[in-house]
């Protein structure tokens, strides 16, 4: 389809880091796209908190960088301080992640929007979609106006019937200061798409000024930092600190006396909000033995005079938000910019998609990011990027992509969003993938490559430096094998018998800086960056160190196989088939799995249940 007036290939709906994410990966797959948002210049905010990455989400991160996202470009380009996160732990869960300067990171992928030649903006509000034989065929404005498509992605994030609650007052909004968005959750339940509400908050952002530094605690990221994206090759950003207080008794007190003054409390927030992001309210609540909680002062941008204070998420009156900070060392004059506020807002359960996000019920309609009932940048701009992919994929009539829980953390988002209950703001975390050794942030391009290279996601320059980095592991591990003396072991190691390198690295205390140092000297690492060169090394001591582990893996993996790509018909009546479990019966009809591995993964669906749709599946 060409771009003629108000036709489109694809049309997204929201701008924020799904949408943009969607518009872009659309574009670049030489499709004419329509970007409509409420309002062009809130691009990619960052609307919470001023960091990208963290736990599982740093390696979610590069995911979207391997296939072709601009996340980790974007971090790479703005942010302020880098650390590798987990590092007291095994290499399987360390995770990268960034401080970021929130106005040059918007401005950085809006200067991308804005420049693109096959993007058009369109600002306006959509508040209904044109649908015909259950396909999508046009959006429509309130003012009126129609855009056409066969394709539509939903990435509205907050905004749907959006609702602000600092304490007893509300107001209207998908963010403060930014109108909601009404009509379109309304028009969605009219073709018979189910809606929910959720809850999610965020901290008060404080003066600089009036905070006392001289008390509070600085912490900087690594000397030798990590970036995010391949297509980065000189790093040296800058270390710029954040610092830490900590919350006590006399604050504690304040909050647990005004509590039924939260409108979580009082009733009036009826969605469930984050358990694993909880409100300092929560967290006195849930964690009432400890004495205090950890809070960073965390600037937002450079030159700014506001401070997001992470780890006060509130929706308490504002009288009672600065009394309690007041009781804090460094804070006893702080002052506010804006008060925390919750906010409350319309998503989609997402058991309604199939695993490429599209609607089970509608063709060409996506959905992703918040509306899909998750939380986090990652989470959205990941989401965002499978729907561009996929949406581009139906445009072109060519096979969709399906990523899976063993190949990355993305795929296992999707799986569980699909096949599992969203009781709350789902986030992503490493102990929700059970293949964790095997997805680890130092290895997304050899689990992703050939994704990118089937769907031609990244240029060709970017492709070629993976390919010879992947090369140049196959040479490392076979060096690997050569034989090493007792001596030639740098610094006490206990070795008593010449021994390879592989098997000295199995060893607990071992590391790879251990082997002799001319032990590479045939390896040509010269074309990789100085980063990429160290984290080859990690990425190498890993792949031998959860070796064992991860063969294990991928017996189970390839012994499950068969049985977890079993279609599923979407025409089973699940209600009528003898043998299955009353709650069964109910799941199976409710999220209509597409395979049987989907199936195995619904709660309350149990080993018995599988036993007989396999019956069935071979009738």
């Amino acid at each position: 389809m060409k771009h003629h007036k108000n036709n489109f290939d694809i049309i997204v709906v929201g701008g924020g880091h799904a949408g943009v994410e969607a518009a872009h990966i659309s574009t670049a797959r030489g499709l004419t796209v329509a970007l409509i948002s409420m309002d062009l210049s809130a691009l990619a905010r960052m609307s919470c908190n001023p960091a990208i990455g963290g736990l599982a989400k740093g390696q979610m991160v590069r995911e979207i960088d391997i296939l072709g996202g601009l996340m980790g470009r974007a971090t790479d380009a703005c942010g302020v301080q880098f650390k590798l996160l987990n590092k007291s732990k095994g290499e399987a869960v360390w995770s990268p992640r960034a401080q970021v300067d929130k106005r040059k990171y918007e401005s950085y992928v809006s200067g991308l929007v804005f420049s693109n030649n096959l993007l058009s903006l369109v600002s306006g509000e959509v508040v209904g979609l044109g649908i015909k034989n259950n396909n999508v065929v046009s959006c429509v404005l309130r003012s009126g106006e129609k855009i056409f498509s066969n394709t539509v992605i939903i990435t509205s994030g907050t905004f749907m019937s959006g609702v602000v609650h600092v304490g007893e007052r509300k107001v209207f909004a998908g963010r403060v200061g930014e109108k909601q968005s009404s009509g379109l959750t309304r028009s969605l339940n009219n073709i018979g798409i189910r809606s929910g509400r959720l809850k999610t908050g965020t901290p008060p952002r404080l003066v600089r000024s009036s905070i006392d530094w001289s008390k509070t605690e600085p912490v900087f990221g690594d000397k030798k930092p990590t970036p995010f994206s391949y297509s980065t090759t000189k790093f040296n950003p800058p270390n710029r600190p954040c610092h830490t207080v900590r919350t006590n008794q006399a604050a504690h007190e304040i909050i647990s006396d005004n509590i039924n003054r939260s409108p979580m409390s009082s009733g009036d927030i009826k969605g469930v909000g984050p358990r694993y992001c909880p409100s300092i309210e929560d967290k006195i609540s849930r964690f009432s033995s400890r004495p205090s909680h950890l809070l960073y002062l965390e600037p937002e941008w450079g030159g700014s005079d506001q401070i997001y204070l992470n780890g006060f998420s509130t929706s308490l009156p504002e009288d009672v938000q600065i009394s309690a900070l007041r009781k804090v060392s460094g804070l006893e004059k702080v002052r506010f910019f804006r008060p925390g506020y919750a906010i409350e807002y319309d998503f989609f359960p997402p058991s309604q998609l199939k695993s490429t996000l599209e609607s089970k019920m509608v063709s060409g309609l996506y959905f992703a990011g918040q509306v899909n009932g998750t939380s986090g940048y990652e989470e959205a701009a990941a989401q965002g990027l499978l729907a561009g992919i996929n949406a581009a994929c139906f445009v072109n009539r060519e096979a969709p992509l399906i990523l899976t829980r063993t190949d990355s953390y993305i795929g296992v988002m999707v799986d569980d969003l699909i096949t599992k209950d969203t009781l709350e703001p789902y986030r992503m975390f490493t102990s929700r993938a059970e293949h964790r050794l095997s997805l680890r942030y130092s290895n997304a391009d050899s689990r992703l490559l050939k994704h990118t290279k089937n769907y031609m996601l990244l240029p060709g320059n970017i492709v070629s430096l993976i390919e010879k980095k992947l090369r140049a592991k196959t040479e490392a591990l076979a060096l690997l094998k050569h034989k090493i003396k007792p001596g030639g072991f740098s610094g006490e190691t206990g070795v008593t018998k010449t021994t390879s390198g592989e098997s000295f690295l199995k060893r607990p205390d071992a590391g790879i800086n251990m082997l002799p140092k001319n032990y590479f000297n045939q390896l040509d690492l010269s074309f990789l960056p100085d980063w990429l060169r160290s984290e080859f090394f990690i990425d190498l001591f890993a792949t031998i160190k959860y070796g064992g582990y991860i063969s294990r893996q991928l017996k189970s993996i390839k012994k499950n196989q068969k049985n977890e790509h079993l279609t599923l018909p979407l025409s089973f009546n699940y209600k009528t088939m003898v043998g299955l479990s009353g709650e069964a019966k109910e799941k199976l009809s409710f999220v209509r799995p597409e395979t049987l591995g989907q199936a195995s993964r619904i709660s309350g669906v149990t080993p018995a249940d599988i036993s007989v749709l396999l019956v069935r599946l071979r009738v």
